[in-house]
């Protein structure tokens, strides 16, 4: 009996009465003394005891609440009041679209005005940070958009950032201008192979300032172009200042570079210093300025593109990762109680940087024909040899325009929207 009291699927039915003899009887009084003894009495239960109530509001990870109220814009108005106003088709699928941006097979000839908002909306809910999917993505937009994404890149002092988003630094493709000055590269690191890369043929303007760059990595930056015309050809402007390992035999290398009009090797190992200036100006026409060139300031080279916040993006977190110095700051401050002087922690800094040196001192060259080297005669010669390179590819392509036909779609990339088509996508 009192197996039957304490089982769980026992329901109390409640009082039992009984008639005797014209009189109602409670049966179960009897048993209140025993079930007071066995156990305490439970309250009635409402529910089964499996029953549960889940409260779902202000959840954000609650997938069907977060659906209900993605399609629709929620604003006040003047007296207080909450309206809310329905999504468009167009900003529905770009946000389904850049949720699984990662998931994207190819974008070649897709709009580039429509890949643009792709890419603000998917660097928004910063789809481009995830590890894997973010360099997936990163790729098929590079692949498809080239320039557009990224066509200057400056990564001056911020060897972090190197190190830890090689990949994504590698997958930029058709940067004209690159910065990687006081990086501490080395002739061995993977980002200077990769400089001779297809991919940076177009770069015309390198900053390779304090780099502990030396003879043999000077080589192996213009093999490509010396063996194979191929790689940095089309370079216009170079800086190897601060590296002085670099010798008279490393300058001997960069005479297959005949595009060069600007080249800065000031703080280099030269021992005859007047034999190197004349062997440049005899082999590729470069003459010493007596005065500094602005082109070596690097206040032109800015990181510009669709993927520019993602790069200011990468340097905070990278930052904020080695800056956890907070612990360091009771130890500072006994060592300055104790009259111990502390170590400060200084950024590096790119020798020479802050330095005035005389103009004697400076090595940069010029082109003969541009004195100013940053006047409008080197825009020509750039626009000249863009135009020569078209042409000699439209003679190359004209014999086989049969077997071209896959080559010119992938060359055809993106297209443009006109303007009535841009409106009539608008009104969806």
């Amino acid at each position: 009996m009192s197996y039957y009291l304490n089982s769980e699927n026992h329901l109390d039915p409640g009082p039992i009465y009984v008639r005797e003899n014209g009189q109602l009887h409670m049966v179960n009084l009897a048993l209140d003394g025993v079930r007071s003894s066995l156990q305490k009495p439970r309250p009635f239960r409402l529910f089964p005891k499996g029953f549960s109530v889940e409260l779902c509001m202000n959840r954000e990870d609650d997938t069907a609440q977060k659906e209900k109220t993605d399609h629709f814009i929620f604003t006040y108005t003047r007296e207080g009041n909450l309206r809310y106003s329905a999504k468009s088709l167009f900003s529905l699928v770009l946000g389904f679209i850049s949720d699984n941006v990662d998931h994207i097979d190819s974008l070649i000839g897709f709009p580039e005005q429509i890949a643009e908002k792709l890419f603000s909306a998917a660097e928004a809910r910063q789809k481009f940070t995830e590890p894997g999917a973010g360099l997936r993505a990163l790729q098929k937009f590079t692949e498809a958009y080239g320039s557009l994404v990224l066509c200057s890149l400056c990564l001056r002092n911020r060897y972090l950032v190197i190190s830890e988003k090689l990949e994504e630094i590698k997958s930029f493709r058709e940067l004209t201008c690159l910065d990687l000055s006081c990086c501490k590269l080395g002739d061995e690191h993977e980002l200077l192979e990769h400089l001779t890369n297809e991919a940076l043929s177009s770069v015309t303007q390198l900053h390779l300032k304090d780099n502990c760059l030396s003879d043999a990595g000077v080589r192996k930056m213009t093999a490509p172009v010396r063996v194979m015309k191929r790689g940095l050809e089309n370079l216009t402007l170079l800086d190897l200042s601060c590296n002085p390992e670099i010798t008279d035999a490393g300058i001997g290398y960069l005479f297959s570079f005949r595009k060069l009009n600007c080249l800065d090797i000031s703080g280099t190992g030269l021992k005859d210093v007047k034999a190197v200036k004349h062997k440049l100006q005899t082999h590729i026409g470069l003459v010493h300025s007596k005065v500094p060139l602005k082109e070596f300031d690097h206040s032109n080279c800015k990181t510009e593109g669709w993927a520019d916040q993602i790069v200011l993006q990468w340097d905070r977190v990278t930052s904020e990762a080695v800056k956890p110095r907070d612990a360091l700051e009771p130890r500072k401050a006994a060592q300055h109680f104790y009259g111990k002087r502390a170590r400060t922690e200084t950024p590096v800094k790119c020798p020479l940087a802050d330095i005035h040196m005389d103009s004697s001192e400076k090595l940069q060259f010029y082109r003969e024909e541009a004195p100013d080297c940053h006047g409008p005669l080197l825009k020509l010669e750039a626009v000249s040899s863009q135009e020569s390179k078209k042409s000699k590819k439209r003679g190359f392509e004209e014999p086989e325009k049969e077997q071209s036909n896959s080559s010119q779609s992938s060359k055809q990339k993106y297209v443009c929207l006109a303007v009535e088509d841009w409106d009539l996508l608008n009104s969806y």
